[in-house]
């Protein structure tokens, strides 16, 4: 498809709109002749329904403008298309953390993400999608990165935004540092393959991608495109002692450690003791609870315009 045939739609974060390297980016690529639609959001669930609106209007490219969240959110609204309808997705990051733009490899600063759109290749990937309750009360979402539950949902949601403005990533690592000392246990019921096992958890990680929380590497040989969920898991701990051997062997990453579980699946379901409170989780940064939820992979559901020397494609072997 040549230049003239590709027209890129921009959803931009509203927080972002007035950005002057943005706008600058924009214009010059623009007088380079890019065709850009460009849209900004106002509200919460904005930018996925103007991604689902795409479909309709003869774009090849949408290109979501902010943090992982703004990414999630027009990625959801791409997944409401039919499979051969579904544009292409690119990135320009704007976010504090930009967990899933780093970890692919692409450029951090608006110009050149903007720039790298016209070059990158559009490569097919998993998404994973998590259904929440039973029946008519079901809720299905879907992210393309990672979801924490327990322990480090907790550190995501409450970490003011501010903070996150302030000291990038570096904000999620204080604010894990502080709750460390009143951290709690959250007990559950996981089942996965042909297991069942009942926990009690300092966090649960299910990576479609590697890092979260602003660059915590949770699923080290996640790769994008192998139809399978990273699972790490990490039980709570007693002591300082205790604390130690955790970290050690969360450099590790063993499959069947004492405190760190780490393996693949393609769907796992949790589901929360009656008398606990449900779940906080995040998908993708976005905060919620659930007391029950399936989360499985979509394979090869979204083309995402990636280097192609991405570590996260199964075509590259480093990890």
């Amino acid at each position: 498809m040549t230049d003239l045939q590709q027209h890129y739609l921009l959803i931009i974060n509203g927080k972002s709109a007035g950005m002057p390297a943005l706008r600058e980016a924009v214009s010059e690529q623009r007088q380079a002749g890019m065709k850009i639609t460009v849209r900004a959001t106002w509200e919460g669930g904005d930018a996925a329904d103007i991604a689902e609106l795409s479909g309709a209007m003869g774009i090849t490219h949408v290109i979501a403008c902010g943090g992982d969240g703004t990414v999630s959110e027009v990625m959801n609204g791409l997944m409401r298309l039919p499979h051969d309808r579904r544009p292409a997705l690119g990135i320009v990051p704007l976010g504090s953390a930009n967990d899933f733009a780093t970890s692919v490899g692409l450029p951090l600063e608006p110009g050149p993400a903007l720039a790298a759109v016209k070059t990158l290749n559009a490569y097919p990937i998993d998404v994973v999608r998590v259904t929440a309750g039973a029946g008519s009360e079901s809720d299905t979402s879907y992210y393309v990165n990672m979801t924490t539950g327990g322990f480090g949902a907790e550190v995501t949601s409450t970490t003011p935004k501010t903070l996150k403005r302030l000291l990038g990533g570096g904000a999620y690592s204080l604010m894990g540092a502080l709750k460390a000392w009143r951290h709690r246990s959250y007990r559950g019921t996981l089942h996965w393959d042909d297991k069942e096992e009942n926990v009690s958890l300092l966090l649960l990680a299910l990576g479609n991608g590697r890092q979260s929380g602003g660059g915590q590497v949770l699923g080290p040989r996640a790769k994008l495109d192998d139809g399978c969920l990273d699972v790490l898991l990490v039980k709570d701990f007693r002591s300082v002692m205790e604390l130690t051997s955790l970290i050690r062997e969360l450099q590790s990453f063993p499959s069947d450690g004492r405190f760190v579980r780490y393996f693949t699946t393609t769907q796992l379901t949790l589901t929360t003791e009656v008398d606990n409170s449900p779940w906080p989780l995040t998908l993708d940064g976005e905060a919620c609870c659930y007391d029950h939820f399936c989360a499985e992979v979509v394979p090869l559901a979204l083309r995402v315009l990636l280097p192609d020397d991405c570590p996260l494609l199964s075509s590259n072997s480093r990890v």
